[in-house]
C-alpha cells in the first residue's frame, strides 16, 4: 500500500468513526441519555449527550 492510498484509507476511516459517533451522541440526545467520558484527569464522567453535542461544534 502506497503512503498515498495509507492517507486515503486513514482519512475515510476517520470520518467514518466521527460520523458513526455523531449518529450516536443524536439518538442518545433524543432518549435523554448521558454518555460516559474521561476528563483530561482521568476521571470518569456521566455528561448528557445533548450537552456533548452543544459543546462541541464536531457534533452539530
Amino acid at each position: 500500500m502506497s503512503d498515498k492510498e495509507y492517507k486515503e484509507l486513514s482519512k475515510k476511516i476517520d470520518n467514518g468513526l466521527l460520523l458513526a459517533e455523531k449518529r450516536m451522541l443524536q439518538e442518545k440526545a433524543l432518549r435523554g441519555e448521558s454518555v460516559v467520558v474521561c476528563d483530561k484527569n482521568n476521571n470518569i464522567q456521566h455528561i448528557p449527550a445533548q450537552q456533548v453535542i452543544a459543546e462541541n461544534s464536531v457534533f452539530q
